[in-house]
């Protein structure tokens, strides 16, 4: 017994270690990577994009080495663009979540223990899994009524590890928090306790079950659209058994073409489902890569797993139509507001930078004719506005951007014309006159727009009495920027910041003769170790300085 005992302290410990390893190289990462001093031969981004690209790399290989949980982690950080740079997030967002399998005999173990008895109805199951992921693994079967399955079996073993990690990962929060350099003012704690909620709800394949049936529902009517049936009787917290629907793969475009199945169809196919899904259900799919999407052989779409579902909010999905119209006027100030009352945006930061690049966003991307990848912009534009900034989107939010990128891609796979915003329209044109319109309604809006411009007219004298007031006082700041003297600013601080380190240098250099010629000359290394990092920006600064040189010295071109 204490034997057992030593033994369980020794490997959670061994574990935590390795895990703290993990995180304490994330964070002096994403430090190193925040400050330009660090960028060879000068910051610009480019290079900060190529290094962040590794760094995402490097995180998704530790993530992947580190377990089940740790891959789900990495899955849920990636609906998280406020904790980690845009193209860390992207990387997670393409997680693979493929680990080799385990033994059969180990899966009917888990079939006998969970089904009993009505283990005997499965006449036949091959060993061979179709598939094998961090949670669980799928095989084929064959039931004695002749109905064929297939079984989602857990890997032994796995909810104890599960909550291992997910008790470090707390530990691990609890700590970030109480640093405010680390935490930046995020919620750590909150956010490991909602990992932790999720993650552990992943591990209840009933749940999956039911968000399954639920799926299926939604699409009874559509026999373009097919979802696998729950077999109940068969199905426990760690098995899930579900109608074989076999298919091509989505993005086989040859094997579709050879079929006799028009690849554009299959595309427009799975995006009104989608937009069904957001703009009517409010219950989504939200993983839709090629490894989840399939295509039977008379056209129609098969969805599988269904771990991973989004459910948009009551709140948003009532302010979804009046979000559509201020996007299509291109009022970007009323789409803020919005955006703040149904819980998208927090209430208390500074909406400037917001409104401005929403204003972008609405002329660049959402501006006729659209582009083929217009929400793959849009996701890269809003994971830009909030990661380092008091900005917090919620998670349903990003999975629905997400999700729509996703199959972006994938009908562009299947269709180089493929344009989501042209499909989207008659979905969009409903909204716009939705949420209890009236014959009414638009009196209603253009006296609202009177009354906001009237308010602000009256209170335009005031606004200009306070501002000069604030002027007279010294109060008021005006800002004018001027190229050349801009220039040479930056060059008086250089050559300043250079004759500092200059100086310094000297210093530090009779500093290590006096000591390397006294009775202890092992300390003549202390100034030398010093001297190291400030030779490197002294370096790095007369490169600098040279090449501005160099520019200033190329002759203007004349206009003629």
């Amino acid at each position: 017994m204490v034997i057992n005992t030593l033994l369980d302290f020794l490997n959670r410990s061994s574990r935590a270690l390795l895990i703290w390893k993990r995180v304490i190289t994330l964070v002096f990462l994403l430090w190193w990577d925040s400050k330009q001093w660090s960028y060879l031969y000068g910051f610009n981004k480019n290079k900060k994009q190529y290094r962040q690209r590794r760094r995402a790399r490097w995180l998704t290989i530790e993530l992947v080495n580190l377990g089940s949980a740790f891959i789900k982690l990495g899955q849920l950080l990636s609906a998280r663009p406020d904790i980690l740079p845009s193209e860390w997030v992207t990387e997670l967002a393409d997680l693979q979540d493929k680990v080799p399998a385990f033994d059969f005999e180990k899966a009917e173990e888990v079939l006998e223990a969970e089904l009993g008895s009505r283990y005997k109805e499965i006449i036949e199951i091959d060993k061979d899994p179709l598939g094998s992921a961090s949670l669980a693994q799928v095989h084929r079967a064959r039931l004695k009524n002749g109905r064929s399955v297939v079984l989602k079996i857990q890997r032994p073993g796995l909810e104890k590890l599960f909550r291992l990690d997910l008790e470090v990962m707390q530990g691990v929060a609890a700590v970030l928090q109480r640093n405010p350099n680390l935490s930046h003012g995020r919620d750590f704690i909150g956010i490991a306790k909602e990992c932790k909620k999720v993650l552990i709800k992943e591990l209840d394949f009933e749940l999956e079950a039911q968000y399954a049936a639920r799926f299926r529902q939604q699409f009874l009517e559509d026999p373009s659209i097919r979802i696998p049936q729950v077999v109940w009787e068969l199905s426990t917290k760690k098995v899930l058994c579900l109608d074989y629907l076999p298919g091509i793969k989505i993005n086989d475009r040859e094997t579709l073409i050879q079929n006799g199945i028009n690849p554009a169809s299959v595309a427009e196919i799975g995006a009104t489902s989608y937009l069904k899904q957001l703009v009517k259900f409010g219950f989504f799919h939200a993983d839709p890569h090629p490894g989840n999407l399939a295509v039977a052989n008379d056209g129609s779409l098969i969805y599988y797993d269904f771990g991973m579902m989004g459910l948009i909010s009551q709140g948003l999905r009532n302010r979804l139509g009046t979000m559509v119209k201020a996007a299509a006027a291109g009022d970007a100030a009323r789409l803020v507001e919005e955006f703040q009352a149904a819980g998208l945006l927090a209430s208390d930061i500074e909406i400037g930078p917001v409104r401005r690049l929403i204003r972008v966003m609405l002329k660049d991307a959402l501006t006729p004719p659209f582009s083929a990848d217009v929400i793959n912009k849009l996701s890269g534009d809003i994971y830009e506005l909030v990661y380092g900034k008091p900005f917090r989107l919620p998670a349903e939010l990003i999975f629905v951007m997400r999700a729509l990128s996703t199959f972006e891609g994938v009908g562009r796979s299947l269709d180089p014309s493929f344009n989501l915003m042209a499909i989207a329209k008659p979905y969009l044109i409903p909204l716009m006159t939705s949420n209890n319109s009236n014959p009414n309604e638009l009196f209603n809006e253009i006296g609202r727009q009177v009354g906001v411009i009237g308010s602000k007219a009256v209170g335009l004298p005031k606004r200009l009495d306070d501002s000069l007031e604030r002027l007279e006082q010294g109060d008021l700041l005006l800002q004018i920027r001027m190229g050349e003297s801009d220039r040479q600013l930056r060059r008086m601080i250089n050559a300043q910041q250079a004759m500092g380190q200059s100086i310094l240098l000297g210093c530090l250099g009779i500093t290590t003769a006096l000591l390397s010629s006294s009775k202890q000359p092992i300390f003549a290394v202390l100034p030398i170790l010093i001297a190291l990092p400030i030779s490197l920006s002294w370096i790095k600064l007369q490169l600098k300085m040279n090449r501005e040189k160099r520019i200033d010295q190329i002759p203007s071109k004349k206009a003629n």
